[in-house]
């Protein structure tokens, strides 16, 4: 199993680190990732003032020039908010810089500050997302492209580059809990990246195997299916250390963020159940965490790729040490 760490670039919540401070910080803690053998590293795409990641593929670039062999990946490309075309030019350079280590995971996201921002219409949501991804497998598949749609300009004959290193850039799907979402992963025959960021993980076994039953349906091997699993994390020397640092952060995080969504202030109550054998939080010690990520990859019905979320306003050097706990141990205990 692939084991890795998303980041959305939390802006510092301290004063004295500048916007300019955290950025730089953030690639150290990809370096120190691909040096502990880590197998991924994503970075996601906000339009909010309390995420720096805007420009995702930026932030990767600057990446792979410090790194080796850790795969380079969006999580997730807003794609309904962007333009395909400029979406596979930025990452087929990425993969050019990193000599063959970018992917995509495009999604629809699960804020819409990205629609106001680029004159779009929320009711498109679906429809810009099913436009867009067809567009962009086009371009993946074709050097010279002929298509035509209701969002944007028709291509005819017309050359995309640069080509990525690889010889076919690898797009996941992320998603949440829409079904139609994993229906169409399945058809396209394309893995599939669930972000389970609350509830129960178990819960998500019959859409996933409406996404399994659906790529079979379509002609495609099992082995093609692949699923990996989001999830929010942390892992330190003792779970108590581990929820001491994750909690507050944790907590006015997501109480802000219910408080837009018409959801309970989080407590602590909330968090330990969220936090126990069947819930979607994996914030403990590195064996505990290694035997979760097991647990659920049973359940789901075998994952091959996790990805721990952090950016709760913890401190650089603690995310460097948790870093360093899963690639020394969770991974280690993960695969062995």
């Amino acid at each position: 199993m692939e084991i890795g760490i998303d980041s959305f670039a939390a802006a510092p919540s301290n004063s004295n680190v500048s916007h300019a401070q955290a950025l730089s910080e953030l690639l150290e803690r990809i370096e120190l990732a691909d040096q502990v053998g880590l197998d991924v590293f994503g970075i996601g795409e906000h339009y909010r003032k309390e995420f720096l990641d805007s420009a995702p593929s930026m932030i990767l670039a600057a990446a792979a020039s410090r790194t080796n062999r850790i795969i380079l990946t969006s999580a997730v490309t807003v794609l309904s908010a962007a333009d395909p075309v400029r979406v596979f030019q930025n990452f087929a350079t990425l993969d050019l810089i990193s000599k063959g280590r970018a992917e995509i995971v495009a999604g629809r996201g699960s804020f819409i500050e990205s629609f106001p921002l680029f004159g779009l219409n929320l009711e498109d949501y679906d429809a810009l997302f099913t436009e867009k991804l067809d567009l962009l497998l086009q371009i993946r598949d074709n050097e010279v492209v002929n298509w035509a749609g209701k969002f944007r300009p028709a291509l005819h004959n017309q050359a995309i580059y640069p080509r990525p290193m690889q010889k076919k850039l690898p797009i996941w799907i992320g998603v949440g809990g829409t079904p139609a979402s994993f229906v169409r992963a399945g058809t396209l025959g394309l893995p599939l990246m669930v972000a389970v960021i609350g509830g129960e993980t178990h819960r998500f076994r019959p859409l996933i195997d409406l996404y399994r039953q659906a790529g079979e349906k379509a002609g495609y091997p099992p082995a093609q299916l692949k699923v990996g699993l989001h999830s929010l994390g942390y892992v330190a020397n003792t779970k108590a250390e581990a929820v001491e640092d994750y909690y507050p952060g944790y907590a006015e995080m997501f109480t802000q963020i219910g408080k837009e969504r018409g959801f309970p202030p989080v407590t602590r109550a909330r968090f330990d159940a969220q936090n126990g054998p069947t819930g979607a939080l994996l914030v403990a010690d590195p064996e505990e965490v290694a035997a979760k990520i097991l647990q659920h990859s049973e359940a789901l019905g075998g994952i091959s790729r996790f990805t721990f979320q952090m950016d709760v306003g913890i401190p650089h050097e603690k995310l460097m040490r948790a870093i360093e706990l899963i690639g020394s141990k969770v991974s280690a205990i993960v695969n062995r």
